[in-house]
């Protein structure tokens, strides 16, 4: 802020300084300004007396041939000059961990209202180009599925989806069917789309409810469906919870099937193993091998697509953070729209959010967003996610 404060008022030394941004994160700015801009005008805010913004007007016009001016504001002020990001970050922080906005009022100041909208305003933002900066950093595997939890106490659910270690999607839908599920993921493949107008996924990995699979496939129709492995075997589990001894047999007969190296081993393994199934086992236990034996051809899938994900391992670790959110949060009250702003807010607060320094990754990455594109705009975790949202959801 101390830098901005001294260049914002020189006209020569803010062009020189807005210029070398331009030209070093191009994607923060609209494409048309290539085509060179101008100074628009100069605003002060009542909120924060010693903050002034500059606009700049593009020459290129845009396709109605209208002006385009766009305001040029600091990663040091939060979205609407709210506050100073440095006197908030460690409270938004604290969102990562369930705190309530309550206790946020008591240790910080303020009222509830204002840590909730502070939140909630980052659920306006494309998510999808606000955590992903360069197009070819698109993931082409994809993992997706659903939370169930409570929108003024009716169940609704969590469409989720998550690629390379973030939080891509993430949308409210009233109900489990395949309508409101392609609904809820088309939010998804929009945003994708206007980072990249040809994106499709080439696989996604889902549990095995039907409704999910129609939906990705009505709005991907050549994605390839990886069934989760883990799944399969988590039903197995659950019905020889009281027979431990023969849970580890079964545990190891299945989980060396997953191991198999190519698709032919696979296939052979799986036949052994329905045979050792009937042989050993009888009940619910037997009919849950003889169903994950039935979709062998399903899960071999994944041998053409070596990059795919066969179990959902890492969408669960997110979906894990969220329910634990949900649960602090007493699920959702009040409009549908501010539940999945609510959510959405959770995703971006969730992928630039540091990682905890004890973790192996945070040695090399800082958070799950440096880690997909391999950069940061600034050391501070908040400065970083409001300079990532600059032009998110403008179209190109």
């Amino acid at each position: 802020m101390e830098k901005y404060r001294a260049i914002v008022g020189d006209r020569h030394a803010y062009r020189d300084w807005l210029d070398e941004m331009i030209g070093q994160h191009p994607e923060l700015f609209p494409p048309a300004i290539s085509s060179g801009y101008t100074f628009h005008d100069e605003r002060s805010s009542s909120k924060l007396a010693d903050v002034c913004l500059r606009r700049i007007c593009l020459k290129a016009r845009d396709s109605e041939g209208n002006k385009q001016a766009f305001t040029i504001a600091p990663s040091g002020v939060m979205p609407y000059l709210v506050g100073y990001t440095d006197d908030l970050e460690k409270a938004l922080f604290l969102r990562r961990f369930e705190v309530p906005f309550w206790a946020l009022s008591y240790v910080f100041g303020r009222d509830d209202d204002y840590w909730y909208r502070l939140e909630n305003q980052f659920g306006r933002c494309n998510l999808v180009q606000t955590t992903v900066k360069d197009p070819a950093k698109l993931p082409s595997h994809l993992l997706a599925d659903e939370k169930i939890t409570w929108l003024n106490g009716a169940e609704v659910v969590v469409a989720t989806t998550v690629g390379d270690e973030c939080v891509l999607g993430a949308a409210v839908a009233l109900s489990a069917d395949a309508d409101q599920l392609t609904q809820a993921y088309q939010h998804f493949k929009d945003e994708a789309q206007q980072v990249n107008p040809d994106y499709a996924p080439e696989t996604v990995n889902t549990d095995g409810w039907a409704a999910t699979q129609r939906a990705w496939l009505t709005l991907f129709p050549l994605v390839v469906i990886i069934e989760c492995f883990l799944h399969a075997f988590i039903r197995i589990r659950d019905r020889c919870r009281t027979l431990k001894p023969l849970l580890r047999q079964v545990a190891e007969q299945v989980w060396d099937v997953y191991h198999a190296p190519e698709a032919a081993t696979f296939r052979q393994r799986a036949e052994a193993r329905r045979e050792w199934a009937q042989q050993n086992t009888s009940g619910y236990v037997l009919e849950a091998i003889l169903k994950l034996c039935a979709k062998t051809d399903r899960f071999a899938l994944a041998y053409d697509h070596p990059q795919a994900h066969r179990t959902s391992n890492m969408l669960d670790r997110h979906l894990d953070a969220l329910s634990r959110w949900l649960d602090g949060a007493r699920f959702f009250h009040g409009h549908w729209t501010s539940a999945e702003r609510s959510v959405r807010a959770w995703a971006l607060l969730h992928n630039f959010g540091p990682y905890c320094p004890r973790s192996k990754v945070s040695q090399h990455f800082r958070s799950p967003a440096h880690k997909l594109n391999g950069f940061v705009y600034h050391q501070n975790w908040l400065h970083n996610l409001l300079i990532a949202t600059s032009m998110s959801g403008v179209s190109p």
